[in-house]
């Protein structure tokens, strides 16, 4: 199944002459990526002056460009009548709340029920787009503000963005160990050497850094506020872990059960009952693909982490009052 929108068209300048024809094309459309475009000439729907062109082959200039857009079938996910919670959407975007518990993209032990089957009963249309539109991910039991593309143009630019990091990303983490100041991760992640499903801080990784300040700090447990600069897989919950100070309920990275002297009934049992990363992403802002105007979005911290963070609190009091 595909469609074509109306043919494209674009002068080569003269100052291309003697460019490869893929090089070109990327530069006279910006808006779709290289790798659709690459499959465009391949597919004979991007021709030089009326004819099929090689990605090698040399411009003169002059010529005539023309560009067939054809949007085929890209995911084939069944769609889900899953509920959303859009923060914002026109033609191009679509921003939703994630809720923990679910699981971004179908996989072999998800095959259904993931926010991709979401998506595409939202908008059948995104089944055109790379994984429905999906430019970044959040952890299943990761909650918080995702940004899905709704057109090529859209899905190019975002990507532009997150690669260039020109999108803010915030997120509210609650971790063990009170914090005194904010700072800096600035620590390499790759896979675990061993652990393949893990990550871990390793010296010939990827660049990974995180900037970190107290939002609200308790006895022994700090709510902290963490800004991406770049986006590794598990990057948050890798770097307070390396720092020492893990999230709390994280499964993976997290540590043993910390509670202070003479914690309250209520805080043990929200401490012990938390099942999951305390992790969420709390604003996320870029520039609009196509309009180019700032578009910032924020969702509330889900109710068991607000739980938390009122046991944290209560538990403080508690203590003041009692002169510990």
């Amino acid at each position: 199944m595909s469609d074509a929108a109306p043919a494209l068209t674009a002068t080569v300048p003269d100052s291309a002459a003697g460019r490869r024809f893929d090089a070109v094309l990327a530069e006279l459309f910006p808006d779709y990526s290289r790798s659709r475009l690459a499959a465009w000439i391949k597919s004979g729907d991007a021709r030089l002056d009326g004819r099929e062109a090689r990605p090698r082959d040399a411009v003169r200039g002059g010529e005539t460009v023309t560009l067939n857009v054809i949007e085929e079938v890209q995911t084939r996910s069944a769609p889900e009548d899953i509920p959303l919670a859009v923060l914002y959407e026109d033609e191009h975007v679509i921003v939703i709340d994630k809720p923990p518990g679910l699981v971004v993209h179908p996989g072999a032990g998800n095959p259904a029920g993931t926010l991709v089957n979401a998506l595409l009963h939202h908008d059948p249309g995104l089944d055109r787009l790379p994984r429905a539109g999906i430019v970044h991910r959040l952890d299943k039991d990761t909650s918080g503000v995702m940004v899905v593309a709704r057109t090529l143009v859209a899905h190019t630019a975002l990507i532009a963005q997150l690669s260039s990091r020109e999108v803010h990303r915030q997120y509210l983490a609650v971790v063990v160990g009170a914090m005194v100041a904010g700072g800096t991760a600035d620590a390499p992640i790759d896979r675990h050497p061993r652990d393949r499903v893990r990550m871990a801080v390793r010296e010939d990784g990827r660049e990974a850094v995180t900037h970190y300040r107290l939002r609200e700090r308790f006895r022994a447990h700090t709510l902290v506020e963490c800004r991406l600069e770049t986006g590794r897989t598990h990057q948050i919950r890798v770097h307070m872990a390396h720092i020492k100070y893990p999230i709390v309920g994280d499964p993976m990275y997290g540590g043993p059960l910390k509670l202070p002297k003479g914690a309250t009934p209520e805080l043990v049992e929200a401490l012990r009952g938390f099942r999951r990363q305390a992790l969420h992403a709390e604003t996320l802002e870029f520039a609009h693909p196509v309009g180019g105007q700032p578009v910032r979005c924020s969702a509330p911290m889900p109710d068991d982490m607000q739980a938390l963070v009122r046991a944290l609190q209560d538990d403080s009091r508690a203590a003041a009052e009692a002169g510990r």
